[in-house]
């Protein structure tokens, strides 16, 4: 599941956007390349995310979002850079009165890559496929309310579910549709976008090529290279000196300057909503008491961890809802810092000599400074803190999968996620009876207003019990030469649309 900047495994939210009847077009906005255009170009993208594989529901990760969706990979829907629902694959769909029947038609005209026409089977198989017992989808949870999927033929897909969901249509945006007879798609593909998967050298590269048959619009360069790198000081080294044109997300602020100051550089501050969190295990104690999670919460300096990682970057968060959100409010005076409330608390909850807790650390960027800094913020109040590092994989298993932690420093970078607090099942253990009742009626609601005035509930409760401690939202920062221009700015869910970048020749 993707969580994380770089932790690779998806986790996703439930949300309700508008729908938006448009076909294939751009989404890209940055940049303002004056000049000819080369039809036939190459792209070079520098990332620091590459694919574990190229499986969506088999842990592939951040890296394989962001090369493959949109790009290789589409689905019924497609969410823009600007946050909105868009018809891709579905011509048309409708929904009966009950809300718990949807018909989709497909756009005709479409063929995989291997030249197989997309018929309704395929759109059964890749629901099939998210819903399937070892899927590792970020949409498995939300999708489960479907009960049954229907082909009446081959350009129709009736999907009835078990009960209402204000968010399918949304939640179908993050579904790629696959080829049903494809194989070894860990290392493959065949999907229907305009881009076919080149060549993929571990460790360095992986390309993409305009295909020829695409149904909308073709890309508007030829080819794009995602190049990876371990670390940001090679990878902006590779923007200076031309190796790549664009950064998807810079990491390192203290090297921004060198662009700002040049003029064949543009930096974007896109929206970002990756969140960085300290998740407390609300299950394990002592964090199963709002005291401790809320004195924990107040004896960080949440602005002081900003500006040490990020510089004027980024922005303060109160609660898992970023402001890109419908149901967002600032929160950020609840259990805002405050040593002296923090020890009040601390003693109240009967720690007034503190306590000691292992915070289980993502071993790569920004989690191990953040987590040395937590260290020595806590001391100041009697708490101790073991950092124990571990691997991204080790992380999923032991965290997420198994629940073997007292608390940990994780990023959420899914927009509209704050439904995961009304799972008790969810990794964090956090578990309101009224929450998760306010969650299932939002996701029932018949209305936007409806479940957007619940779910501010939701964020409301969570923040006062401190769930988790929202420590900052990431800022979005993509770099590119003034030779680009149609890239993406906003950091929606990792995806990154190249097929509309046109670079001077």
């Amino acid at each position: 599941m993707r969580l994380p900047k770089n932790a690779r495994y998806a986790v996703a939210a439930s949300a309700s956007l508008a729908v938006a009847l448009t076909a294939c077009s751009g989404s890209g906005s940055g940049g303002a390349a004056t000049g000819t255009w080369d039809k036939d170009a190459t792209v070079n993208i520098g990332s620091l995310y590459e694919p574990q594989n190229l499986d969506n529901t088999a842990g592939g990760g951040q890296g394989v979002t962001e090369a493959l969706n949109g790009n290789v990979y589409e689905g019924l829907f497609r969410l823009t850079d600007d946050g909105k629902v868009e018809n891709l694959l579905a011509k048309d769909y409708k929904a009966s009165a009950d809300g718990l029947t949807y018909t989709f038609t497909l756009r005709d005209g479409v063929t995989f890559h291997s030249g197989k026409d997309v018929t309704s089977a395929d759109v059964k198989y890749s629901l099939e496929k998210v819903l399937a017992d070892d899927s590792q989808s970020a949409r498995k949870s939300n999708l489960q309310v479907v009960k049954s999927i229907a082909t009446p033929d081959a350009h129709t897909v009736e999907v009835t579910l078990s009960k209402k969901s204000i968010s399918f249509v949304y939640n179908l945006s993050y579904v790629w549709i696959i080829n049903s007879r494809a194989k070894n798609l860990k290392t493959q593909e065949d999907g229907t976008g305009p881009y076919t998967l080149g060549k993929w050298t571990r460790g360095s590269a992986l390309s993409l090529d305009r295909y020829p048959g695409y149904w909308g619009d073709a890309a508007a360069n030829k080819k794009v290279v995602f190049h990876y790198f371990k670390d940001a000081t090679a990878l902006n080294n590779s923007l200076l000196t031309n190796a790549v044109d664009v950064v998807t997300s810079e990491q390192s602020p203290d090297a921004l300057d060198q662009f700002t100051s040049n003029a064949n550089y543009k930096v974007s501050d896109g929206d970002s909503t990756t969140k960085l969190l300290l998740a407390f295990n609300d299950k394990a104690k002592p964090f199963t008491d709002v005291r401790v999670r809320r004195a924990v919460s107040a004896a960080i300096d949440d602005k002081k961890l900003l500006a040490s990682v990020w510089g004027g970057y980024g922005k303060l968060i109160g609660s898992m809802v970023p402001p890109t959100d419908p149901w967002y409010e600032d929160l950020t005076e609840v259990n805002a810092y405050d040593v002296t409330a923090a020890k009040k608390l601390l003693a109240e909850a009967g720690y007034a000599k503190g306590f000691s807790f292992t915070l289980d650390t993502p071993n790569y960027d920004p989690h191990p400074t953040a987590a040395t800094f937590i260290k020595a913020q806590l001391a100041k109040v009697g708490i101790t803190v073991r950092i124990n590092t571990i691997t991204p994989d080790e992380w999923y298993t032991k965290v997420y999968k198994n629940h073997d932690f007292t608390a940990t420093l994780q990023e959420h970078v899914n927009d509209r996620d704050l439904v995961w607090y009304g799972n008790p099942d969810f990794y964090w253990g956090y578990d309101d009876k009224q929450v998760t009742r306010w969650v299932e009626q939002a996701e029932e609601a018949s209305t936007t207003a409806e479940q957007t005035a619940l779910l501010k509930k939701v964020n409301r409760k969570t923040a006062e019990d401190a769930a988790s401690d929202w420590l900052y939202l990431y800022p979005q920062i993509v770099v590119a030469g003034t030779k680009l221009s149609g890239y993406p700015v906003n950091g929606l869910n990792s995806q990154f649309f190249a097929y509309d970048i046109k670079k001077k020749g």
